[in-house]
């Protein structure tokens, strides 16, 4: 372990030393815990963690509470609700606190935060906004304070984001893959400390300029959320108080600049005056140089180098505060944001895991609800005496006339269901274009990538479907399965020519979508064509009439919302395939040069 200097001093180096920044982000968020959020902390379990982890822990006052959240954790440990035991025992509702509660004035671990279902991220984050739990159910209602900060356990791969909502509250946003824990940087920095910095908090005033500097750098950096400007604010105070100074400095706002709008750098800054040297017209030669032109003064050379090392305090802190923030955005961050932005949006459906299907009697449990137990519906035992705890002593008082030895009297309003939630499973449908025209380009490599493709199904468990099209018509080659040997050999048997029938395609391409939904799974469609249709629906030539049908096809795809990509096997991108692939609301992939393996790639990167 190595030690290092005060934050104040090490704002210099920040940018260089990535466990310096993570060490004065901990810093920073136990001075003002609530009023950062939090951090999103991405790394694996392991010593690294454990490393960041123990240096928060020993920065904090003792007795900051500090408890951690399963992923799967119920509604009634999170919030509160009715104490099941202490009720029974004392004959009348008694509430029981909940984790967020428990955690007021200090830190929520969320562990595998990356699984953590919409629902409780939202429950979350309606608490971190209130500031306390509301607690109206089970015959209590009382409202409890919960401020805290969350430090969300991130260790999800590019594929599993966490909450937006939730990351959009936490400050910091830390990446600790690919560091050592025994290179971890100390800060001296002692719980001591931190109560004196809460304690000067109230008192730090941010001037006008700091602010105007931290939106403009995150106007230039393509930051659009209010919170992260917000919170830029209060971690620049935060520094400040640490600092033991009652204002914020010009230092406070560079390193919160680094720290808060760096990582959520959507663009790099546009220079101003590029534009102006590019629209320059470049000096015209002039072979015949005047003899008395002196040369230049080696001291004006000297001024042009001066002008770019103009030291900080000369310069507008908008541009020293941008400087140090764009230094500060993690390598390959913007390249990876541009590679997730081409990708197909998720909300539609769940991936390759397939949507999540509420309602059936098997899977994840995903609540209860009042019902009776039978034709599989499982009783929730402890949520059925949890709703009939609260009406006891009614019962009993209603029941004084007539004695009887039972101690709980349960009825069949209080019965409870659990409810579950499954993943249904992927089904993807090859659309291929077995054309002349497609034939005579692309259908090689088309039979190649989806060969590679069904065997990725294969090995995924997914079911996989064969549709070509050629001549007049579509034909099914290959049901819904997941055998790779049958349809290895459907494909091997699959021949070219004709004309192209894209419309009846598409059709029946969304006839078999439709019925796989139907069933309860989810549907993927991935169509390898070159687009240039010239038969029409009823079997008819014609190019004008034939593209209308296929456009009215894939129309009727956008408006079932099924998941589709859209190859372009032509030499050259056609722009009728891109406004077909748009009426389909499809991800359009021209690969004009690509073969087999690029396309199988492609596809499986979209899941």
């Amino acid at each position: 372990m190595e030690n290092s200097a005060t934050p104040g001093a090490e704002q210099a180096t920040v940018v260089d030393d990535p466990w310096l920044r993570a060490a004065l982000a901990c810093a920073l968020c136990a001075v003002d815990p609530v009023g950062t959020g939090g951090v999103r902390l991405h790394a694996q379990a392991g010593p690294v963690r454990d490393a960041w982890l123990a240096q928060l822990r020993d920065m904090l006052p003792p007795g900051t509470p500090m408890r951690r959240v399963p992923f799967n954790v119920t509604d009634g440990r999170l919030l509160g609700g009715l104490d099941l035991t202490a009720t029974l025992r004392a004959g009348r509702p008694v509430a029981e606190r909940g984790l967020l509660v428990d955690a007021h004035g200090g830190f929520v671990l969320l562990a595998m935060a990356e699984r953590l279902p919409p629902g409780t991220a939202a429950r979350v984050t309606a608490v971190m906004d209130a500031g306390e739990v509301a607690l109206a159910r089970d015959g209590i209602a009382l409202t409890s304070a919960a401020a805290f900060a969350v430090i969300a356990l991130d260790e999800g791969l590019e594929d599993e984001p966490l909450s937006t909502a939730l990351c959009d509250r936490l400050a910091f946003h830390l990446d600790l893959d690919g560091l050592r824990a025994q290179t971890c940087t100390l800060l001296p920095v002692s719980a001591a400390d931190i109560e004196q910095a809460r304690a000067r908090l109230p008192v730090v005033i941010v001037p006008p300029g700091a602010t105007e500097a931290l939106a403009a750098t995150a106007l230039a950096l393509g930051v659009t959320s209010m919170r992260a400007l917000l919170q830029s604010v209060r971690v620049a105070r935060a520094a400040a108080a640490l600092d033991g100074r009652d204002a914020v400095a010009a230092d406070d706002v560079t390193l919160a600049a680094q720290l808060v709008l760096a990582p959520r750098a959507t663009q790099f800054p546009t220079s101003e005056t590029a534009p102006e040297q590019a629209d320059a017209s470049p000096p015209e030669p002039d072979d015949t140089p005047p003899e008395d032109t002196p040369p230049p003064e080696p001291e004006a050379e000297q001024d042009a180098s001066d002008s770019d090392a103009q030291p900080p305090a000369d310069r507008p802190l908008d541009d020293v505060v941008l400087e140090a923030a764009q230094a500060a955005i993690p390598p390959g961050l913007l390249a990876r944001l541009q590679a997730a932005a081409g990708r197909l949006p998720r909300a539609r459906s769940a991936g390759r895991a397939g949507a999540l299907r509420a309602g059936g009697l098997r899977g994840r449990p995903a609540g209860i609800r009042r019902g009776t137990p039978g034709n599989g519906a499982r009783l929730n035992l402890i949520e059925t005496l949890r709703a009939a705890a609260p009406w006891q002593p009614l019962r009993r008082a209603a029941r004084a006339s007539a004695p009887s030895n039972c101690l709980i009297d349960v009825r069949p309003d209080d019965f409870r269901i659990t409810r579950f939630a499954q993943r249904s499973e992927t089904t993807t449908i090859f659309l291929v274009d077995a054309s002349g025209s497609s034939a005579l380009n692309r259908l090689a490599e088309a039979k190649g990538a989806v060969e590679l493709l069904l065997a990725d199904c294969y090995v995924r468990r997914d079911r996989v479907a064969l549709i070509a099209f050629r001549g007049t018509g579509a034909e099914v080659l290959l049901p819904p399965t997941r055998s790779l040997v049958r349809a290895k050999r459907s494909l091997a048997g699959l021949p070219g020519g004709g004309g192209t029938p894209l419309a009846a395609g598409i059709d029946a391409g969304w006839l078999l979508a439709d019925a796989v939904q139907r069933r309860g799974d989810t549907p993927t469609l991935v169509l390898l064509t070159d687009g240039r249709a010239n038969v029409a629906r009823d079997g008819a030539g014609g190019r004008a009439r034939a593209e209308e049908d296929a456009r009215s096809a894939a129309r009727r795809v956008r408006a079932s919302a099924f998941r589709a990509l859209f190859i372009d096997t032509s030499p050259r991108p056609q722009p009728a395939a891109r406004e077909l692939a748009l009426d389909m609301a499809a991800m359009y992939m021209p690969l004009s040069a690509a073969d087999a393996v690029s396309i199988s790639k492609i596809v499986r990167a979209i899941g």
